[in-house]
């Protein structure tokens, strides 16, 4: 028997709607994301990410507007799904979000063990204050984290120590799939290899089935990613097992990504750090054909006139570029 895919989405689409006009940051979005694995989703800011992380969630507040597609997490149809369903059966045990900001997510004037006492009640009012910090101390326990912070409040916890409960709150439901967004970008080096780890832990332990990990930082995606989908101008340009994107980059603007890194690889160390030229299209009004082709080296006129498609290369690749226009599309 063949088991389903954990998360796929369709041509799925979401744009603000502003009085002003259209910002079309998540614009024909198909993806799948398999059991078991860690999956990276990388872009400059202003790609539509952060915007794609959340219609991921369900988290479509406006002016963000559906504007169409299709999103299945464990086969259930998140968009015929109603409200009621979303808060109780989704929202925490299929799926849960980490977000940007770790103070943010956190209720500055309740201590640690009051927020996860709201978490917990929301989906079993049934239970008592007493099985609550049993399972609020178990799960600090599971994840290397002091339980005498459950007593303090948000601003008495380092930056650190903040993202990690976050992560721990977050998880406290044993969700499916789990969404990270940018959860590295404040910490300095350090922390972030502790918060690396507590993510791949989360994983390997089966506190979580997979995790979706969201960044602008390709040299932070390869230490924890399996898997990665590169996105630009509110669509995804490549994707493919991490390791294999980065030796062996096919989209032009994923390989402008990894040649901005310096890597250990003698032949990287050697050419130097490169840079993209030019800037991220303004998403209310891209330019026509490929969206990349102003900034691109390889651009020619069908580039400039005509959209490519995201096609499959084989070996679980898939690249929308037309250098790759040859093979099968998506």
């Amino acid at each position: 028997m063949i088991k389903m895919l954990l998360l796929s989405s369709d041509n799925l689409k979401a744009y603000y709607v502003l009085s002003e006009g259209t910002v079309r940051a998540v614009n024909g979005v198909s993806m799948e994301i398999d059991h078991e694995v860690i999956y990276g989703l990388i872009g400059e800011s202003g790609c539509g990410k952060s915007t794609l992380a959340n219609v991921l969630m369900m988290r479509i507040i406006p002016p963000l507007k559906f504007m169409g597609g299709s999103l299945l997490l464990n086969g259930v149809d998140l968009f015929k799904a109603s409200d009621e369903y979303l808060r109780t059966r989704v929202w925490g045990k299929m799926v849960s979000m980490i977000p940007q900001s770790a103070l943010s997510a956190l209720n500055p004037t309740e201590r640690v063990r009051d927020l996860i006492k709201y978490v917990l009640k929301t989906h079993n009012k049934e239970l008592t204050d007493t099985e609550i910090t049993e399972i609020a101390r178990k799960r600090f326990e599971e994840l290397n984290l002091p339980t005498d912070a459950l007593n303090f409040y948000p601003h008495e916890l380092s930056g650190g120590m903040r993202q990690r409960v976050t992560i721990a709150i977050s998880t406290l439901l044993n969700p499916d799939l789990l969404i990270v967004d940018e959860p590295t970008s404040a910490l300095d080096v350090s922390t972030q290899k502790v918060v690396l780890k507590l993510l791949k832990r989360l994983r390997d332990s089966k506190i979580v089935e997979s995790i979706l990990f969201v960044t602008h930082d390709i040299a932070v995606l390869r230490q924890i990613a399996d898997q990665i989908a590169v996105m630009y101008a509110g669509k995804i340009v490549e994707m493919g097992q991490m390791e294999q994107v980065m030796q062996d980059p096919k989209h032009p603007y994923t390989k402008a990504l990894v040649n901005s890194v310096l890597t250990p690889e003698p032949e990287i160390r050697k050419r130097g750090l490169t840079y993209i030229p030019g800037e991220p299209p303004d998403l209310s009004n891209p330019p026509p054909g490929c969206k990349f082709h102003p900034r691109c080296q390889h651009a020619s006129e069908v580039c400039r006139a005509e959209e490519p498609t995201l096609r499959a290369l084989g070996n679980g690749r898939y690249s929308a570029c037309f250098l790759n226009e040859s093979t099968t599309e998506v």
